[in-house]
């Protein structure tokens, strides 16, 4: 993604997961705007973008952060605001994966996986991805849920459009942490 496609889908990840309200439009409860609106809004906070340029950043990401359908356009997942994205309980695979770092471990370890400022905890079904995200913040490290026994237990899981898979927590009990080589 070139350095404009990743400036631009940062600014829309915010305005669309976070603070519709910085460049003045409002999301309806699923999270979806008009395309026209939010580009309109953007111009007039001397952010213009083309409908070309988004739909190259929309086409691609390999993210896939973002969901166009019938003129309007949401975030997939990652909401720090109250959203609906009406997304139908799922049977999760066995096992799901967390990427974080080492700091956060110790803290994992008392209170579990929490969506701290989003609406939900995101899993990945594979160990890259989860090393992708837990690479932003530093040196990852892959935690293993079940989630196939969470999912027995009643915890409710669901799948993203963009394959990432969401929960309300994950207690300590059902994560596995990775063995360090001495053990």
């Amino acid at each position: 993604m070139t350095d404009q496609l990743t400036a631009l889908s940062k600014l829309l990840a915010y305005v669309l997961r976070h603070r519709p309200g910085a460049v003045g439009v409002a999301l309806d409860d699923g999270g979806w705007v008009d395309v026209d609106v939010l580009l309109t809004a953007l111009a007039r906070h001397g952010r213009p973008v083309t409908p070309d340029l988004l739909d190259r950043l929309v086409a691609g990401t390999d993210k896939q952060r973002f969901e166009v359908r019938g003129g309007r356009i949401r975030a997939a997942q990652g909401h720090s605001i109250a959203v609906d994205l009406r997304l139908a309980p799922a049977t999760p695979p066995p096992v799901l994966y967390h990427g974080t770092v080492a700091r956060f471990l110790a803290g994992i370890g008392v209170e579990g996986l929490q969506p701290r400022g989003r609406t939900h905890v995101h899993l990945s079904a594979d160990q890259r991805t989860a090393a992708t995200v837990g690479a932003r913040r530093g040196e990852p490290v892959i935690l293993s849920v079940d989630a196939a026994g969470m999912h027995r237990s009643g915890f409710a899981f669901y799948r993203a459009v963009n394959g990432v898979w969401l929960t309300s927590h994950v207690p300590p009990p059902w994560i596995t942490s990775p063995r360090s080589g001495n053990d």
